[in-house]
């Protein structure tokens, strides 16, 4: 009995984030090569919030990739051009700047297709008037890294 009972509380609070995961993973509009692209682009997030380079140019250049190979079009070629631009940046700053053009394209996509509510949340940084994709709730900036890492707000 006690087990039971344990079992459906712990269903009914995992629940809710089971639910949301599978949704996600349901929506069309994250299909295959999205949400790959939306994973390497991530982890580019995650990179330059802690003021690193490390890896940007094979996780941009994995984004490239993945959106001129995908028959179906599902992402605009100006992702792969902006996402080798970022592959390019020889420093924080350029990258910062590529990766500001790259998260205005996927932050466009996800609205025009109504897809990663739950899942992925725009944030907004005022100081540098722009905006990124994260999953978590707590702001990381990419864009001020550890000088600032929590300015900003969540828009969704």
């Amino acid at each position: 009995m006690k087990i039971k009972t344990i079992a459906t509380a712990l269903l009914a609070a995992l629940g809710p984030l089971l639910a949301t995961s599978v949704r996600a993973a349901d929506e069309p509009a994250l299909m295959q090569p999205v949400k790959s692209v939306l994973d390497h682009y991530l982890v580019i997030h995650t990179e330059l919030a802690k003021d690193s380079v490390k890896g940007l140019d094979e996780h941009a250049n994995a984004i490239a990739k993945a959106v001129k190979g995908d028959d179906m079009k599902m992402l605009s070629a100006d992702v792969a051009k902006q996402a080798e631009t970022l592959a390019k940046a020889k420093d924080l700053k350029a990258a910062r700047e590529a990766f500001k053009r790259l998260s205005a394209s996927l932050i466009k996509y996800l609205a025009d297709n109504k897809a990663g509510k739950g899942t992925y949340h725009e944030a907004y940084c005022p100081m540098v008037k722009a905006s990124w994709l994260q999953k978590e709730t707590q702001i990381k900036n990419p864009y001020m890294g550890k000088e600032m890492l929590t300015c900003g707000t969540l828009k969704n």
